[in-house]
């Protein structure tokens, strides 16, 4: 069984599917990097590893966890967002973990087993 101590950080992935999506997303980004202390990540404008569309990443601590995550609830504007803890398990963590904001995406699990088994 996996223990709340076990959750190192979290990862929220903003996806985007075309340019309208894409300037939500900016905004998105824009805010959240003034008002919260979080790590973002680069924009993927193609899908890359279990990503199924274009994304970018945002990391932060388990204390912005609950400041940040409900601001996203409110204002992810239709996005799809995947919230995931960071548990030393990129399989669980991805397949068994998620919070799903808006539509739920189909992510390549095996492309995660696949990492997981070089490691």
């Amino acid at each position: 069984m996996t223990d709340l101590c076990d959750i190192e950080d979290y990862h929220a992935h903003i996806y985007y599917r075309n340019k309208t999506e894409h300037t939500i997303a900016a905004r998105i980004r824009e805010n959240v990097e003034a008002n919260y202390d979080v790590i973002m990540g680069r924009w993927h404008n193609e899908p890359v590893g279990p990503h199924p569309v274009a994304m970018y990443q945002i990391a932060f601590s388990n204390d912005v966890f609950l400041k940040l995550v409900p601001w996203l609830m409110l204002n992810q504007q239709g996005l799809s967002v995947l919230i995931h803890p960071n548990t030393n398990d990129m399989v669980a963590d991805h397949r068994d973990f998620p919070i799903w904001l808006g539509e739920r995406l189909p992510l390549d699990i095996a492309f995660l087993e696949a990492v997981k088994n070089r490691i």
